[in-house]
């Protein structure tokens, strides 16, 4: 049996923001503000935080409601694999991996699919996140049908960091 295939959803619509669990909020903003650069938009005292970049009225969402004190969920359990920061530039995520860096932030991995390059890591209450550049879409692998051929190849982070 087959479910029938409803249309393609406006080609328009982006995912907008990302709201964390976080056990410290203190500490969630030391690593997104003053190791990434967002910037505090509003503040709910110690429960909530939210975060951007360029003044938009939060990007990231982090609050302590249901996790203040917890820890992060075991392996083998659903939720969140990631979110994805997507950076403007290749120079923009080279920043990004030098604030990594600086801080001693540990890196889990890093690649170039083809369409994007990308580093992965996890923020201090384990949530994963993906920092990202596109390339151009007329630069992305496609197959002789015209289909995305991405890829996951080991990504040179020297290179990355000469930008």
């Amino acid at each position: 049996m087959s479910a029938k295939q409803n249309p393609p959803i406006h080609p328009d619509v982006r995912i907008g923001h990302v709201h964390l669990k976080v056990a410290d909020l203190e500490r969630a903003l030391k690593f997104y503000c003053e190791v990434l650069g967002f910037e505090l938009q509003q503040r709910l005292g110690s429960q909530a935080a939210f975060i951007s970049a360029g003044g938009y009225h939060h990007h990231i969402g982090l609050n302590t409601w249901e996790s203040q004190g917890g820890s992060p969920p075991p392996p083998g359990t659903t939720g969140l694999y990631h979110a994805a920061i997507l950076y403007p530039t290749r120079a923009a995520l080279a920043d990004a991996l030098r604030r990594l860096l600086a801080a001693g932030v540990e890196i889990d991995g890093a690649a170039d699919h083809g369409v994007s390059e990308a580093i992965y890591l996890r923020d201090p209450d384990g949530n994963g996140l993906e920092f990202y550049w596109d390339r151009p879409p007329e630069n992305w692998p496609r197959m002789a049908s015209g289909e995305l051929a991405m890829f996951t190849r080991a990504l040179d982070l020297d290179n990355l960091l000469a930008q």
